[in-house]
């Protein structure tokens, strides 16, 4: 091998980096992103699940229920309140993830209290760690009122109705009960997890597919040579949007057709709405693409550039984990990332039957998103690089 040709290569290669300041930016920045995302959003337990508590009595059981939820991590408490149907309404659109009622006899030592958690099922990440974490803490809340009947003079182990001995003590052992009302069913977590991969797929599809179709035609000169005939940069662009728009806007129906068919996905929504959906996320990303190679020459840069967006906006915005247990900074940044909105809409429609006045927010986002970036693409675009 010779030593003095490979370091000029060397040499060569490091000043075309150099050259091409967003590839070398994005090769600094995206290995920092992604161990600052696996780092502190992703790993550990799920804590800070939004949920609210019904107090319908008061007295020391209510302090010591309320004080021991504040204690865990598992739980970010948004409000107490009084009324449980306000609570229900809250679950259901999603402000928190869980409401905890407890009911009017609860302080009364010798009832049997039964409290009720409406859980959004669609949810199965969050479901699945609030309702075994919930049913923990009121057996040990149980286990420890248990403790102090049978402490107290006040309370007879017997009753009038009870055999002796039996009865009495069985009442003192079974002291709260709990039950759990999935107000969306049992969603299964492929359920969950389709809505959002049928958006993340279209991301990826779209955003790598028109670094292809632009950078990787201007790299190539196919781009020049159609500038030499009298097309305009909006034929241009106008063409590059529809082919697309239609071969990604296929290939997410027939994603959705295998998971309905292979793994028995029910959209309890409307069905056209859910393609809308689909149809109208891949226009958001291919103006994201469009935007991003109206100023790149290559197929590599575009790539570098694009990274540094796409995979941290996989993380942040909910595919795989719940946005309100990440970090706080992780939060904000996945409301300002449209994926976010295409995954909440999604899951909406198909897990809990949301109509188009439901998610009339995520659908002015990604519309906002849609224009800004068409707008940015077209009016940066260069047809001279």
């Amino acid at each position: 091998m010779e030593m003095k040709k490979v370091m000029w290569m060397l040499k060569k290669d490091l000043i075309v980096l150099w050259r091409h300041k967003p590839r070398l930016i994005s090769i600094i920045l995206f290995p920092i992103l992604m161990i600052t995302l696996f780092g502190y959003g992703m790993g550990g337990t799920l804590e800070n699940i939004p949920v609210v508590i019904v107090e319908q009595s008061s007295g020391p059981l209510t302090d010591q229920t309320v004080a021991a939820m504040r204690n865990m991590s598992l739980y970010d408490i948004k409000d107490i309140m009084k009324d449980p149907e306000t609570a229900r309404d809250m679950v259901d659109a999603g402000e928190v993830k869980a409401a905890i009622i407890l009911p009017p006899n609860y302080d009364n030592l010798t009832d049997e209290p039964t409290v009720v958690m409406y859980l959004d099922s669609s949810d199965q990440l969050a479901s699945q760690a609030l309702v075994p974490a919930t049913q923990a803490l009121f057996s040990r809340l149980s286990g420890e009122i248990a403790v102090q009947k049978m402490q107290s003079p006040t309370v007879n182990i017997q009753n009038q109705n009870s055999t002796p001995g039996e009865t009495g003590f069985q009442s003192i052992v079974s002291t709260i009960n709990f039950q759990v009302d999935r107000i969306y069913g049992d969603v299964k977590y492929m359920d969950f997890l389709v809505p959002a991969v049928l958006a993340m797929t279209i991301m990826f599809s779209c955003m790598f597919g028109m670094g292809q179709s632009i950078a990787g035609e201007r790299e190539r000169g196919e781009l020049a040579r159609l500038f030499m005939t009298p097309t305009s940069v909006s034929t241009v662009v106008g063409g590059k949007i529809i082919s697309k728009l239609v071969i990604e806007s296929g290939r997410a129906f027939l994603l959705l057709c295998v998971a309905m068919v292979l793994f028995g996905i029910k959209i309890n929504g409307s069905m056209l709405l859910t393609v809308l959906l689909l149809v109208l996320t891949a226009l958001c990303f291919v103006g994201f693409g469009i935007m991003i190679s109206a100023r790149v020459g290559t197929q590599e840069d575009y790539m570098q550039m694009v990274m540094p967006f796409a995979m941290p906006m996989m993380f942040v915005s909910g595919v795989f984990y719940p946005i309100e247990t990440m970090p706080w900074v992780f939060q904000k940044l996945a409301y300002v990332v449209p994926l976010t909105y295409a995954n909440d809409a999604l899951r909406s429609v198909m897990l809990k039957g949301a109509g188009v006045g439901d998610i009339w927010l995520d659908l002015a986002v990604l519309v906002g998103f849609t224009l800004l970036f068409f707008a940015m693409g077209v009016t940066r675009f260069n047809r001279d690089i």
